[in-house]
């Protein structure tokens, strides 16, 4: 997939695009471009999708945004993987925040982007003081050249298929339903780093994964496998959030894994960490010696799991 971090002022070639935050690439994201593919395909245009960093509203009320699903490299590689041939990522400030929605469609997508089929949510909003709508982009089609249809709301067994309800489900500890949600299992990404070397004087080794999110949307004690950079997958438990036992408040949050049966080093690769079941929330013990003995619960209740998982 090629990533672009600017519209040009004039389009070489004209496009196909859906235009959205896709944190998570859930499954009402994955059903706009399975939409978006197949009308690019039909008219002979590449598929790309505009999205941006950061979110608008962590621009404007950062204090009051949500936490985010996904990295932006982690949303760049699910949207690769769904077969979008091009992702147009444009940095969100105070030049790009005060464009006016007429201006929005004129320059940025008809002029800059070449679009000529366009597909938006139907509640989407742009443009200066959110003045734009899909009303305005389909009164603006005709004169423009391209066609515009909106994307009715997902559902699944009832259930409105979003961000926020995947949010809900994590931070709620409902990692089989956050899953139903977004047609995969919940994962994070990132590199491991050297720790505190804590879990090895506890007799429990970890891998310490370093994360961007401040505020990740869950925490606690999980059954993972983590799927190294060739693609094997190895079973363990996951510690995520600030280790209130060792750590002061406020600390930032940190994801540790004991991976069973395994001894290697592997500082420096790159791994994704995906959750399967929640066992319990953080606590914080009297001493490291209550410590050590509630971990060695949490490995056998995670090595229980998987043979059950396994019969």
């Amino acid at each position: 997939m090629q990533i672009l971090r600017s519209v040009p002022d004039a389009a070489s070639s004209p496009v196909a695009l859906t235009i959205g935050n896709f944190d998570g690439v859930h499954r009402g994201h994955q059903a706009m471009i399975a939409k978006l593919r197949a009308a690019a395909a039909a008219r002979g245009l590449p598929s790309c999708v505009m999205t941006f960093e950061p979110h608008p509203r962590e621009f404007f009320a950062p204090d009051r945004a949500p936490v985010r699903l996904t990295s932006m490299r982690d949303k760049l590689e699910l949207l690769a993987a769904q077969g979008v041939e091009r992702a147009y990522v444009l940095r969100f400030n105070f030049a790009l925040a005060q464009v006016t929605a007429q201006d929005f469609i004129a320059r940025i997508l008809a002029r800059g982007l070449g679009v000529r089929w366009l597909q938006v949510g139907d509640d989407f909003r742009f443009g200066a003081r959110r003045a734009g709508d899909l009303a305005m982009l389909r009164a603006q089609s005709s004169a423009l050249g391209y066609e515009v249809e909106g994307m009715a709301t997902v559902e699944l067994d009832g259930e409105r298929v979003s961000s926020t309800a995947v949010r809900d489900a994590l931070a709620g500890g409902e990692i089989e339903r956050a899953a139903h949600l977004l047609g995969r299992l919940f994962s994070i990404s990132g590199r491991v780093v050297r720790g505190d070397r804590l879990g090895r004087q506890l007799g429990f080794p970890t891998a310490n994964v370093r994360i961007t999110q401040p505020q990740p949307p869950l925490t606690g004690i999980f059954a993972v496998e983590l799927i190294r950079s060739g693609g094997a997958r190895l079973q363990g438990v996951a510690s995520l959030g600030v280790r209130p036992t060792v750590k002061a408040q406020g600390a930032a949050p940190v994801l540790e894994v004991y991976v069973f049966d395994f001894n290697e080093e592997i500082y420096g690769e790159r791994v994704r960490i995906e959750f399967l079941h929640k066992f319990r929330d953080e606590a914080k013990y009297v001493d490291l010696e209550t410590l050590k003995q509630q971990i060695a619960r949490d490995v056998a209740d995670t090595r229980a799991y998987f043979a059950r998982r396994a019969a």
